[in-house]
């Protein structure tokens, strides 16, 4: 809750101030207005009428309902800014934080669910600020004040209206109860809707190739069904209450009238236009009561849902982020793109088995080391270790001599560039893709020797806007090898010192691909090279060969050795090539 808290600005606690001076001008105004109407129906009822006394009274009720009303446009002008800033400032601070997470983190609370926290969890404790500024002050004071005005009156109107009062609060309680539980479930199911909705947009190639809609729909409708029931419920239940109140409001109109008539009846001649005044007057406070509990209920609608997300979005403010910077700064380190492994062991949160176990190997400036192995044997666990996209579970990884775990992230991922498994493009244009995080210093030099090195200048060219040709999100307007061909240019582009190529080469042709790594040899003199991959034709000219099983080490040294000594690399060798080939 401090974390939430924290998102008030001083500049908000003086908006809020503000405002609740204002709701106290608003209520003085209307609590005083009745007095105005006491008078004015006095006059008319007595007989003797005179235009002065109505202009009079008149005057005074309108110009206390004009600024009452000001009072209440700036009170609303004012718990809108609070309620605006407070959620752009929350919103900062939950994204700030998602963006520390490290994957594991992400994990536990799945892509949807982050998304609605970060935006319709907000949104609901923006409500709740905006009304609860408005009303959740105004009501209790309005109440209080108008209570006072009727219990100095008859005690039978005073008793009246506190049975109304009993009446409201057994109904909203009731209706409470009922709706809570239901209350509670929206947002997780909101979550739950999010996701599916998700997984159909991004899958929609390979739901119509399988001709799967139907089971995605199906899919859909179970959440959506479900999602529906629990709104008509709440809606159904909270549909009551206003029908009740304006009941419970009518019905009370009703017996302050009759009681009013009776105190007529018993009053003489003389005092009956005061005593009609003064029927009027306490009918107004009563139904001031009255409003102001049925502006409460609409906070009890809002409450118990801003409360769940409360609790959701300090779930991800108060979550430890498991990988820390450290303190090294890249200036007093002298070396370059060397990588050492110290007997590293991994295991995923949560699982029962070690992915990664005793990985000790060398990888020094200017060499090329490859990392082949069966599906599932920690070839990409192994080099999401060297970025700290996870940290090791046992052992050390040294970049340059230092433990990747005392750098600072920033300037360790400076000295890394990463081509990922699944190549990732962002919507924009393919310069922004390729140059992306490093926009300050953009150099069309190194923008068309990335190109030329990934093989993609060709197949840009052609495009009638070349680098500015518009790039949809996820690159969904390009082909497989197009879109590894623009992420191996941007990994290039960013010139780093180690370079990881993780399975970026499965989607070009042989021929594509021999150009590529050929170019990148050339270009990576300096630089230390990593490549994961499948094919032995990607990985048999690298310095150094490792094969990994099951995740562990069977083998390090070049192909011909590899060939030699290791039966496990030859029988992958032998699955891809033929003897002579090899």
């Amino acid at each position: 809750m401090k974390e939430i808290l924290k998102c008030f600005k001083i500049k908000d606690l003086i908006f809020i101030i503000i405002s609740i001076i204002f709701i106290f001008i608003q209520v003085k105004l209307d609590i005083k207005l009745p007095e105005y109407t006491s008078e004015l129906t006095a006059v008319v009822s007595s007989g003797s009428v005179k235009m002065s006394d109505i202009t009079y009274n008149g005057g005074m009720m309108l110009a206390l309902a004009i600024a009452s009303m000001l009072a209440s446009i700036i009170c609303g002008y004012f718990a809108a800014r609070v309620a605006a800033n407070y959620s752009m400032n929350l919103r900062n601070k939950i994204f700030n934080k998602i963006e520390d997470f490290s994957v594991a983190e992400v994990n536990k609370f799945s892509t949807a669910s982050l998304i609605t926290r970060s935006t319709n969890d907000v949104v609901q404790i923006q409500n709740l600020i905006a009304m609860g500024l408005q009303i959740l002050i105004k009501a209790p004071i309005l109440a209080v004040y108008a209570i006072r005005k009727i219990s100095n009156t008859n005690v039978e109107l005073t008793n009246a209206t506190i049975v109304s009062v009993v009446m409201i609060l057994v109904v909203i309680s009731v209706i409470l109860i009922l709706s809570l539980p239901k209350m509670k479930k929206i947002q997780v199911l909101t979550d739950r809707l999010n996701d599916v909705t998700r997984e159909n947009v991004t899958g929609v190639r390979v739901i119509r190739a399988f001709n799967a809609e139907q089971h995605q729909e199906y899919k859909f409708e179970n959440v959506n069904n479900e999602v529906t029931k629990n709104n008509i419920f709440i809606g159904v239940t909270t549909g009551f209450l206003m029908p009740v109140m304006q009941m419970i409001m009518n019905g009370l109109t009703v017996v302050i009238y009759m009681i009013g008539a009776t105190l007529m009846n018993e009053a003489v001649l003389t005092e009956r236009a005061i005593v009609i005044g003064n029927m009027t007057a306490f009918s107004q406070y009563a139904l001031q009561v009255i409003m102001a509990f049925m502006m409460m209920v609409a906070i009890f609608i809002l409450l118990p849902r801003s409360i769940v997300s409360v609790k959701r979005i300090n779930e991800i403010l108060n979550t430890k982020v498991s990988i820390e910077d450290g303190s090294m700064k890249v200036n007093n380190i002298s070396l370059k793109g060397n990588i050492e492994f110290r007997d590293v062991s991994f295991t995923y949160p949560e699982a029962k088995s070690e992915t990664l176990k005793n990985i000790s190997f060398k990888a020094s400036r200017g060499e090329t080391v490859a990392i082949i192995g069966s599906t599932g044997s920690g070839k990409t666990s192994l080099v999401n270790l060297i970025s700290r996209f996870y940290d090791t579970t046992y052992g050390s990884i040294l970049i340059n001599g230092v433990n990747v775990k005392d750098y600072c992230q920033k300037d360790l991922r400076s000295k890394v560039s990463v081509a990922t498994q699944k190549a990732t493009l962002f919507k924009g244009d393919i310069l922004q893709n390729i140059t992306y995080g490093n926009e300050a210093n953009i150099t069309l030099e190194k923008v068309n020797r990335a190109l030329k090195i990934s093989q993609s200048k060709e197949f840009v060219n052609t495009l009638k806007d070349g680098v500015n040709s518009y790039v949809a999100q996820g690159g969904s307007n390009f082909s497989g090898g197009q879109k590894q061909r623009l992420s191996i240019a941007r990994a290039i582009y960013k010139d780093s010192e180690i370079l990881i190529f993780d399975d970026s080469f499965s989607a070009l042709d042989y021929k594509t691909d021999s150009l590529v790594r050929k170019d990148i040899r050339e270009y990576a003199k300096d630089a230390t090279v990593i490549i994961v991959a499948q094919r032995i034709g990607t990985i048999k000219n690298a310095d150094k060969i490792i094969l990994l099983d099951e995740g562990e080490i069977m083998g390090i040294g070049k192909h011909e050795e590899l060939l030699n000594s290791c039966n496990v690399y030859r029988e992958i060798a032998l699955s891809q090539l033929s003897e002579e080939e090899l």
